[in-house]
């Protein structure tokens, strides 16, 4: 009799195991498999954190009222909870102070009595000397008064063709952003099927002022799709000058279809000031177990600091089923190897977890970062942390959407057609655990974001919207514990486009060419073109947003006085991970590590 319970309950427990679909659970690989060989830690060639030399970041621009000049600059990371800040105007070669009080609230001035014509500004902080420039202090910036009155509130440069991706980095180690763009403006997504376009892609640089640097053509090897021509600006080296690393298909060639499937593959690193070659090394090879070509032409490049120290090239292909990827360290003019990932394609929990962007943050506290790569968490050694097992999430959001739980959590926008409420949810981010689920079945979720625009609520607003292709146009509103907040889509915002423009700290959005509050008023008009980027790239913590018309990069900013400040959100390793993504990929609004919100 004993024997006869013993085998029903053994029985019972392994119809229970074998019950449950394995992707249901969190696959946590050192568990479920503790004798296999654990990767090495990085350990890079940096000494201390490779860090962006970002300068004040002053900027003047006409005042909201029409009548002053407005002014705005950083505070940086290694200010001083105290520091405060002196405005100086120079006319004709001679200086004054227009401060009486050195500036301690916000970091933005307006100078209500402007000369006409020309004058130059100057920000310095109150503890350094005004005879010299240093890193407290900015160099001179010319505005002119009468000019900046008959203009568009906005600064723009010429293009040699429509830009169709943007990214920016330090490229000539002045302390300003200057800007890596693609053109022309012509996508094919590999999914969309009997469109082309012959369009041989070009990679060029331009300085801040619009100065063309150099340009670099991708040639016939690389189709012109945003999923083939991936690319990241950012200072690899740390010689305190951003560098590119792009894919490049030399020798390919295009077939009847329009397509290439051959020819040699690199990740090619240029130089960001001269455009010129530093190194290249094979890109992950072309392989049919990552699917026919739809799902295997997919490439993305990342950017970690995966011993915490040293910036890391992060090189993936696929996306659908398995993924490989490969960690390298760029270091005296040469590239080296740090590990490889390669998706178990036998596995289902591992399998098919890719998204269209990879996030990087360390969501462990260990100091070194992971790699948010769709539903995957990989560690920093290029092993798995852990796969929430959802399936392909279109979106995902890496951030602190519930101040009131510990750490950071992960929104999940999912293709995956789900009857189990997980077609939108959110996860532990260091974990992969469940924290909520939507709760109800959901058909191809395309959509999502979170963002503060309802401060009844604690927490980041989690929004989201199907593909009409899914079968289903349903729009949904939740707060961050998940709860339902409406399910008229006419209350519930759009995805795309939002940005944190005037004195609080609720979240705007664009829509027809205006920024509004969600559900209030219209604060700015007139933003014309296509959205290139919205980051907080010069003056102080609030964001701008870069379009393309036609040939032109506009860049506009607020001129809305701030009530408060903080510390730029470009030196967030969260954020700036997320402006690294922009230039490839699907568009996605940067967040930052921490809550950033109203309550």
């Amino acid at each position: 009799m004993k024997k006869f319970l013993l085998s029903t309950l053994l029985l019972t427990s392994a119809l229970c195991l074998f019950a449950q679909d394995p992707r249901e659970r969190v696959y946590n690989y050192e568990v479920l498999h503790p004798s296999h060989q654990v990767k090495p830690l990085v350990e890079g060639y940096a000494t201390e954190r490779v860090c962006e030399k970002l300068g004040r970041g002053l900027t003047a621009a006409l005042s909201e009222d029409g009548k002053g000049i407005y002014l705005s600059w950083r505070l940086l990371a290694d200010d001083p909870q105290t520091a405060a800040f002196h405005l100086y105007r120079r006319v004709g070669g001679k200086s004054k102070r227009l401060t009486n009080k050195p500036i301690t609230q916000t970091t933005d001035f307006i100078d209500r009595n402007p000369v006409k014509g020309v004058a130059e500004y100057r920000v310095i902080r109150a503890d350094s000397d005004p005879k010299t420039v240093s890193e407290e202090s900015s160099p001179w910036v010319a505005a002119d008064f009468d000019k900046l009155q008959k203009s568009p509130r906005y600064v723009s440069f010429k293009t040699e063709g429509r830009v169709g991706k943007l990214g920016i980095g330090d490229l000539d180690g002045d302390g300003i952003f200057d800007f890596v763009v693609r053109t022309p403006a012509t996508n094919v997504d590999p999914g969309v099927q009997g469109i082309h376009f012959d369009s041989i892609y070009t990679i060029s640089a331009y300085r801040h002022d619009g100065t063309r640097l150099w340009s670099y053509s991708l040639g016939e090897g690389v189709e012109p799709g945003v999923w083939y021509s991936p690319y990241a600006v950012y200072d690899f080296d740390g010689d305190g000058r951003a560098e590119v690393a792009l894919r490049i298909c030399p020798d390919g060639t295009r077939d009847s279809t329009h397509h290439v499937m051959n020819g040699h593959e690199y990740l090619l690193v240029l130089d960001g000031e001269t455009g010129k070659e530093i190194d290249r090394v094979p890109w992950p090879e072309r392989t049919w177990r990552l699917g026919e070509r739809n799902r295997q032409s997919r490439h993305q490049i990342g950017m970690a600091y995966l011993d915490g120290r040293t910036p890391a090239i992060l090189a993936a292909r696929g996306t659908y089923r398995a993924m490989l990827v490969d960690a390298w360290q760029l270091h005296d003019g040469k590239l080296t190897h740090l590990w490889r990932w390669d998706g178990d394609e036998e596995n289902p929990v591992i399998r098919s977890q890719g998204s269209h962007n990879m996030v990087v943050g360390d969501v462990d506290a260990d100091g070194r970062d992971e790699i948010l790569l769709g539903a995957c968490m990989l560690d920093d050694n290029g092993s798995l942390l852990w796969s929430a097992g959802v399936g392909h999430p279109d979106k995902i959001y890496l951030t602190d959407i519930d101040p009131a739980r510990p750490g950071m959590e992960v929104l999940f926008g999912v293709e995956v057609h789900h009857e189990d409420g997980r077609g939108v949810c959110c996860v532990d981010a260091s974990t992969g655990e469940q924290v909520w689920n939507i709760g109800h079945n959901t058909f191809h979720v395309g959509d999502a974001m979170v963002a503060d625009i309802d401060p009844a609520h604690a927490g980041l607003e989690c929004f989201a919207s199907e593909d009409r292709k899914g079968g289903s146009e349903a729009r949904y509103l939740l707060t961050a514990q998940g709860e339902s907040l409406t399910s008229d889509s006419k209350l519930i915002p759009p995805c795309r486009d939002w940005v944190w423009w005037d004195g609080d700290l609720l979240r705007e959005t664009m829509r027809r060419r205006s920024i509004i509050k969600w559900g209030g008023a219209t604060l700015t008009k007139g933003i014309e073109g296509m959205v290139l980027l919205i980051g907080d790239i010069t003056g102080d913590w609030r964001e701008e947003i870069v379009t393309a018309v036609g040939n032109e990069i506009r860049i506009y900013s607020t001129c809305i006085p701030a009530v408060d400040r903080r510390t730029t959100l470009m030196q967030d390793p969260i954020y700036r991970s997320y402006i690294v993504e922009r230039s490839q990929g699907y568009p996605q609004s940067p967040v930052p590590s921490y809550y950033l919100g109203e309550q």
